[in-house]
């Protein structure tokens, strides 16, 4: 797999949190990418109560990928301070700090690795992330968040301009999305910074528990004289689609994480706009609060069933194991018998006869990566994108991660 007799490349480093599933899809989409790369990976679980390690272990043996390295905390470390205990260890050029609920194409880490290579100003580099339904993840490319910028953001201005270049600068809209260029911050969802500023400039500020940490690296790296860049290379972050970012914890956990950054890199502002800033939070934290409690009250008038409602898409050549997959879960699924040769071009099949799919799944056997997120990049983003592994079992979408379950599990 590796050269041992060369020197690693790209040191990417994953902390994971209870996603097996979707850990175990990143790590093979790691894998595929990195053909003709030396890489090493780190793991880093921040104890996990869904057994990731073992599961981990179990799929990638040390016989086989022996660069893979597991690293298993006691508690949760959180997220700066877990990749920092790999980074330390991590011997590569480069360093990709990799979230788990991301998957890669076969030409993420080669785009990424040839950038790089031809712009030695480049202190870190972020790539193009892509929503369920293939719509571009603004969080992609971000303008510094200066307390104006962030004022812009939660006032809801930087909405009603959102290409303006000052309004708008936070995330920079007003950028080609589909052409490199430089920006100021990188999202920690895919961030490959140069080892050696990553030494100039030191690694995550442990200060930040949960989100800000790539915002203050980003910043770090801007301010020892270095470049950040952004690149068109298109991966999948789940996340991106899932997180509910509207939800009390989020606001407070994120909002508070970009107090600690506004304290540590610009006292020198006014106390009246620092003041204004609070007062954003605090409406948008008792938005979110009051919008949680009426979802845990239609949650508890409907409990959730295990049933997966709308119908959905799978085109592959594995339909025999889908399908009871698809019995165990009550899920309304529709099979197309094709592969990349038999649909050579990108595309999502036409959904409007007979209603719309929520979700098309792809084989991951008989089709690359590169091919599904094309086909949803380039689609009219109506429908989400679903994955079926027959090395697995497993179909995968921003909903959820499915799997077969036994009878007892079942009963």
């Amino acid at each position: 797999m590796n050269d041992p007799k060369k020197d690693i490349d790209i040191s990417v480093i994953i902390v994971s949190y209870n996603v097996r599933y979707y850990l175990e899809q990143c790590l093979s989409s790691v894998y595929a990418a990195a053909s003709g790369i030396n890489i090493e990976v780190f793991v880093v679980d921040n104890a996990s109560s869904d057994g990731t390690i073992a599961y981990i272990r179990k799929k990638f043996p040390s016989s086989a990928y022996p660069t893979l390295h597991l690293m298993a905390n006691a508690h949760n470390a959180g997220f700066g301070r877990a990749n920092n205990q790999a980074a330390h260890r991590a011997t590569g050029k480069y360093v990709l700090f990799l979230n788990p609920d991301t998957l890669l194409t076969e030409h993420t880490l080669h785009d990424s690795l040839d950038f790089a290579e031809r712009h030695p100003d480049m202190g870190g580099l972020g790539t193009m992330m892509l929503h369920t339904n293939g719509s571009f993840a603004y969080e992609s490319r971000r303008g510094l968040p200066t307390p104006w910028t962030a004022f812009f953001k939660m006032s809801g201005m930087a909405a009603l301009f959102p290409r303006h270049k000052t309004f708008g600068r936070y995330y920079m809209r007003y950028l080609d999305k589909e052409q490199p260029s430089e920006i100021e911050i990188i999202s920690g969802a895919y961030m490959m910074v140069r080892k050696q500023v990553l030494e100039e400039c030191g690694l995550f500020d442990e200060t930040f528990f949960m989100y800000g940490e790539d915002i203050d690296l980003s910043y770090r790296i801007l301010k020892s004289g270095h470049s950040n860049y952004y690149i068109p290379s298109p991966i999948l972050h789940y996340k991106g689609e899932s997180t509910q970012k509207s939800s009390y914890r989020y606001v407070h956990v994120f909002y508070g994480a970009m107090l600690i950054f506004f304290h540590k890199h610009f006292r020198h502002y006014r106390i009246g706009l620092s003041l204004l800033i609070k007062t954003a939070i605090l409406i948008r934290a008792l938005v979110a609060l009051a919008a949680q409690q009426m979802q845990n009250l239609k949650n508890f008038l409907f409990p959730e069933r295990r049933h997966i409602e709308g119908r959905q898409l799978y085109i592959g050549r594995h339909a025999n194991e889908v399908k009871r997959l698809a019995e165990q879960w009550g899920m309304d699924i529709t099979y197309m018998e094709a592969d990349e040769h038999s649909m050579p071009l990108p595309r999502i099949p036409d959904t409007a006869e007979g209603g719309q799919f929520i979700h098309i799944i792809y084989d991951t056997a008989d089709f690359s990566r590169a091919y599904i997120l094309e086909a949803f990049k380039t689609s009219g983003h109506k429908a989400a994108i679903g994955t079926y592994s027959p090395h697995t079992g497993l179909i995968i979408t921003g909903s959820g991660t499915f799997e077969p379950f036994t009878n007892e599990e079942e009963a």
